[in-house]
This record gives C-alpha cells, sequence and structure tokens, in this order.
C-alpha cells in the first residue's frame, strides 16, 4: 500500500504555481473557506491544497507535482458527492475544476465534448439549441463529469440507458502525468473502467458524449397531500408495472421547510407526489398519466416541456445546502413495502427528511449495455435516495438516524449492489459494483496508479495493496 502522504514531504507550491495558468489556495489563504467548500455544506474538508486549473495541461502539472512531493490528489467538479468521503483529505491536494467550462456540440454527429467543470443545465441548453439532449439527470447544477462517472440516471434512461453509456471518449491525466484520450480501442480497460467506475483510476479533464433526438417531453409532478401518501403510493406503484420504456416516473414523500427558495404554494408543507417524464406526444402521454391524475391531485405540472426544463421538474436545490442524504436500491416494492415505506417516513412517523423518493428503474437501464462500461446497467427495479437538512450538528444526526431506520423498514427488498451517485456513506466495493466489477476495478486501477494518487468518493483499492 502506498504511503500518503509523505510526513517529510514539504508544502510549498511556489514550483506548482509557477507551472499552471490557474491558481493555488492555501490554508490561511483568504479565500480558503471558500476554495475548500463542497457543494453541501454540511462535509467540512480539509485538504493540503485547492488547486483550481484551467486546463488539462494545468491538471497533469498538479499531478505530476503531487507524485513528486507525496501528495495525493482529489477531483471535484461542484462536490455533490463529497458526503461519502466525509471531508477526510489530509495530504491531498482538491483540484477543483469549476474554471474549465468548454462545451461543444457537434449536431450533426450527435455529440458533445464536455470540460470537467460543466454543469448539467449548460450541456442541457446548449443541446436543446438542436433539438438534441444529453442524458442528464435531476439535479441541474451536477457537474457532468463526475455524474457521468458515476452510471448517470436520466429521466431518459429507461429508453437510452445509463449516462456512462452513451460515453465515446475521454481525456484523463493517469498518475505518470500523461493526458490521454481514451476510448474502446485506446487504452480500452481504462476506458471501460471510468465509466460506472467513479474517479478512482485519473483525473479527468474532459468527455465525450452521445447526444439523443430528445427537444421535448410531457413530464411533471402531481402533488397531493401528505395524509394520502399510502393511497397515492400504493395507486403508483400499480401503475408503474404498464409503463413503456419512453415512461420514467417517480413516487415521492416532500416535507419542504418554509424557505424563499421553495415555491409559494409548496412553502412549509408535505405532500406525496408522483412524477412522470413521457417521451412522446401530449395525447399518448395525457392517456398514460390519466389513472393517477384521476386521483384528483392539489397541484398538477404535467405538460409538454422543452427538454432542457426536465432537469427543473424534480425541485432540487440549485444551490449549496447543508445536508444529510443516502439512496439504496430495491429488487421490488411491493404492497407491503409501500406500507412500511409510508409508516417509517409518510404522516405521524416523525421524519425529519424533506425528500424520499423512489425512481422507477427497468427499461434500458435494466439491460446491460453493448460494449458498456464497469456499471452498465442497474439490476434493480427502484432506486431510493433521501436527505434531510443538516443546518445543524444535530439536524444532521436526526436525519442520520432515520436514514438507518428508513433502511432498516426497506431491508427485505434490498438490491446485492447499491448505485454510487446516491451513496453517501462508506460502501464496500462489492455492493458498489458487484464482485466480477470490483475485481476488474481493482485490477485496472493497480495497472494505472498502483500507489493510490488518486482518492475518490468511493476508493477502488489497488489489486496488489492488500
Amino acid at each position: 500500500m502506498s504511503s500518503f502522504p509523505r510526513a517529510d514531504s514539504p508544502l510549498d507550491p511556489s514550483d506548482l504555481r509557477a507551472r499552471i495558468t490557474g491558481a493555488i489556495v492555501l490554508p490561511g489563504d483568504g479565500d480558503w473557506d471558500g476554495a475548500r467548500s463542497a457543494w453541501n455544506l454540511a462535509v467540512d474538508q480539509h485538504p493540503a491544497m485547492v488547486a483550481l486549473p484551467e486546463s488539462a495541461a494545468d491538471v497533469a502539472a498538479v499531478v505530476s507535482h503531487a507524485v513528486e512531493a507525496g501528495l495525493r490528489v482529489a477531483m471535484q467538479g461542484t462536490g455533490h458527492g463529497a458526503g461519502a468521503r466525509g471531508g477526510r483529505l489530509p495530504g491531498t491536494i482538491l483540484v477543483k475544476t469549476e474554471r474549465m467550462r468548454g462545451i461543444e456540440i457537434d449536431a450533426a454527429a450527435r455529440a458533445a465534448r464536455v470540460e470537467a467543470g460543466v454543469l448539467s443545465a449548460e450541456v442541457a441548453a446548449a443541446a436543446g439549441e438542436h433539438g438534441l439532449a444529453m442524458l442528464a439527470g435531476s439535479s441541474p447544477d451536477v457537474g457532468v463529469v463526475g455524474y457521468t462517472l458515476g452510471g448517470g440516471l436520466s429521466w431518459l434512461g429507461r429508453r437510452y440507458g445509463l449516462a456512462a453509456s452513451s460515453v465515446l471518449a475521454v481525456e484523463i491525466v493517469t498518475a505518470d502525468g500523461r493526458i490521454r484520450r481514451i476510448d474502446a480501442e485506446n487504452d480500452a480497460d481504462l476506458f471501460w473502467a471510468v465509466r460506472g467506475g467513479g474517479g478512482s483510476f485519473g483525473a479527468v479533464t474532459a468527455i465525450e458524449l452521445a447526444l439523443f433526438p430528445v427537444a421535448e417531453a410531457y413530464a411533471g409532478m402531481m402533488l397531493w397531500p401528505i395524509e394520502r401518501a399510502g393511497e397515492v403510493l400504493h395507486a403508483w406503484r400499480e401503475w408503474t408495472a404498464t409503463m413503456p420504456d419512453d415512461m420514467t416516473t417517480v413516487g415521492r414523500l416532500l416535507q419542504l421547510p418554509p424557505i424563499l427558495a421553495i415555491p409559494e404554494p409548496l412553502r412549509g408543507r408535505a405532500f406525496v407526489a408522483i412524477e412522470a417524464y413521457y417521451l412522446g406526444d401530449e395525447a399518448e402521454g395525457a392517456a398514460l398519466v390519466a389513472p393517477i391524475r384521476a386521483l384528483g391531485p392539489e397541484i398538477d405540472t404535467v405538460a409538454t416541456i422543452p427538454a432542457p426544463a426536465l432537469q427543473r421538474v424534480h425541485m432540487d436545490p440549485e444551490q449549496p445546502v447543508p445536508g444529510r442524504g443516502d439512496g439504496m436500491l430495491l429488487d421490488d416494492l411491493p404492497p407491503s413495502g409501500i406500507d412500511a415505506l409510508v409508516a417509517a417516513a409518510g404522516p405521524g412517523s416523525g421524519s425529519p427528511l424533506v425528500s424520499l423518493e423512489v425512481r422507477q428503474l427497468g427499461g434500458a437501464l435494466g439491460r446491460p449495455a453493448a460494449g458498456g462500461g464497469a456499471l452498465s446497467h442497474v439490476d434493480a427495479e427502484f432506486a431510493v435516495y433521501a436527505v434531510g437538512l443538516a443546518m445543524t450538528p444535530e439536524m444532521g444526526a436526526a436525519a442520520g438516524a432515520h436514514l438507518a431506520e428508513l433502511r432498516e423498514a426497506l431491508a427485505p427488498w434490498l438490491a446485492d449492489t447499491t448505485y454510487l451517485n446516491f451513496a453517501e456513506g462508506d460502501v464496500p466495493g462489492e455492493r458498489l459494483f458487484g464482485p466480477y466489477a470490483h475485481h476488474r476495478l481493482r485490477a485496472v486501477k493497480a495497472a494505472y496508479d498502483l500507489t493510490d494518487v488518486f482518492r475518490s468518493n468511493h476508493p477502488v483499492i489497488p489489486a496488489r495493496s492488500v
């Protein structure tokens, strides 16, 4: 095993500052707290220094400096998944890619090249100008690269699969300081690993993605008072069994805080919600949604909307907030599972969770993608993610305790694996990737980063290091 960090390594960035066009921030600098912060403000990150590169060449210089100085490297676009690492970054250069914002759209080839700091909403807007869409997730301000390296669950996924399977090529800096463009023919094993295996294998500086001919969708949210949670979620679960691959649905419990960022009709209230995302025309979508609409929602926003607007249906916050969340995969969710979920987090439960969502999987998400990467499909029927606010340590602890109660309530239906992008705790590699993929990922890690320079939110340990 590598001995990072080396105790006698001097923290002298003067040489590195001379080699890059970006910035280096050290503890004690005036902008230190802002530079080291993650999107999740409850995560208190303490690296040795922060690098703010502006190019792949900058990143290569940072990696080379880290190796020479006996330091490690942690890449971060926005820091949405930083909770899994818990802020523990001793002897590590935190590389924040927020200045690397280049986007190139090739409309004829239906492809995009996206640098490591680009946000999902930025690609959605650029691709949308050509009637195209990437396989984006629910959050407009999540980093495209980190989201995709972890798999990428999209509202278009039941039709087109995981975002990781849409990757055409990757620009990556490996531990030897080389900038490589990898694809199915070049460094194919590394290309396999980064598509769903996370950030353990190198510093990804750009990705090339396939785009899809989706200009608009019939999508939105329907909400009822949370007291109807059992009735609505039972109806939703039965309804999901009849949905074509062009439809993705979500069943959800919401307890919205009384803050100005929440729209006035929702502010400070609790709801059961159903979300629908249909890749077809309005008449067909309305017919599919009719059984749920017949339950008489208090609020109904389902309508035809442009594809870039899909990321805002889910109402994920678009600015950093402190939170405590976690996710799990379910093999099934029968009526008894719905009852257990409502008892654990519904009306009268005392749950402090702001949001508990159950996303329908299946379709192309459940089928191995041809030529796919380390995560080519999700072998589960539903994905669960729940989160509570953590404005204080006590609030964070309460949310964490309730997340544990929720996991226990749903234990009979838990899948053998979990989903990397929803996992915000220390999860064994075999549960993240499955035994075969985890074994292969460790071999790839050993081939490209034997001394474990790169530390990710969910680390893969080199095969020869144990």
